[in-house]
């Protein structure tokens, strides 16, 4: 049973350099990221950021969520977003089996996707790729 809150609640995702802050407070079921309703910014990303809103709508109706981004590309933003709205769904409603329904879709979820690109090396045009070498 979802807990009656008054206080905002502020949670992040991050992917890649990909940052999406979300504050949570008591509402009418608005979403808003990066000053857009979020039907209007996923268009404009990926779908990836609806998923937690798919899977759990009735959660997200009397909650309004203002999410900003910052850094990354377009698709490890929308997926910083979906890592947002998770976190904050579960911690909003202190709910069990939202963390369930979460997890088994998808890990990265709740628990971010912390894999980064590995930095370029000398020797090298990339991290591992060597210059070829002449003997002669």
């Amino acid at each position: 049973m979802p807990v009656e809150r008054k206080l905002p609640i502020i949670v992040n995702g991050k992917v890649k350099t990909a940052v999406a802050r979300a504050v949570f407070r008591p509402g009418s079921g608005k979403i808003v990221v990066d000053s857009k309703p979020l039907e209007v910014w996923i268009q404009e990303a990926s779908q990836k950021a609806a998923d937690p809103i798919i899977l759990l709508p009735e959660l997200f109706s009397n909650v309004d969520v203002y999410v900003n981004t910052s850094g990354g590309g377009p698709s490890s933003r929308s997926r910083a977003v979906m890592v947002a709205l998770s976190r904050g769904i579960v911690k909003w409603t202190r709910s069990g089996t939202a963390r369930k329904i979460l997890k088994a879709y998808d890990r990265t979820a709740l628990a971010g996707d912390y894999r980064f690109k590995e930095p370029k090396k000398f020797g090298g045009p990339g991290a591992r790729k060597r210059f070829q070498k002449s003997y002669r």
